[in-house]
């Protein structure tokens, strides 16, 4: 239990950020982040190590945000109220339309495009921020991101 606690104080506040930066919301990505590990704690004997713990706890953390996300679905409609940044495709997510055909677009990318995309549009988490999950270089992200992009464009074309 003590190696626990020390992983639970070690990593408590990456989860908790990652979480907030795919929540925007503070008491989500608490909940989120308690959920996290105690999912965790009672998945440790399934850690084999064959990657780094905080890697591990982000991919339970964005899972569990996801199914969070829709369990919230079913109860709110989620409108898009921010606003969108200079590029175009986070201008077209807001209208629903065009918003499913991103989705649509994005769901046919293989991965590793499928997952980083939604890590930096959606996440919005830094290159170096994805670098990290991946285990790979920085620029790597900046390129498969870049990659990824524009696949999603050249589908929304063809669509």
């Amino acid at each position: 239990m003590t190696d626990f606690e020390n992983i639970y104080n070690q990593y408590f506040k990456d989860v908790y950020r990652f979480v907030l930066s795919l929540s925007r919301d503070t008491t989500v990505a608490e909940e989120v982040t308690q959920e996290t590990f105690f999912k965790a704690l009672s998945s440790i004997h399934q850690f084999k190590g064959h990657c780094k713990i905080n890697v591990w706890l982000c991919q339970i953390a964005k899972n569990t945000y996801f199914s969070y996300s829709e369990k919230q679905k079913r109860f709110v409609a989620h409108d898009i109220t921010e606003a969108a940044s200079e590029n175009s495709i986070e201008k077209l997510l807001l209208d629903k339309e065009e918003a499913f055909r991103i989705h649509k677009a994005l769901h046919g990318l293989e991965e590793p495009y499928k997952e980083v995309f939604t890590l930096r549009v959606f996440g919005e988490l830094s290159f170096a921020q994805i670098s990290q999950i991946f285990e790979k270089t920085e620029s790597w992200s900046r390129v498969t991101f870049h990659r990824a992009k524009r696949k999603v464009q050249d589908l929304l074309k063809e669509d």
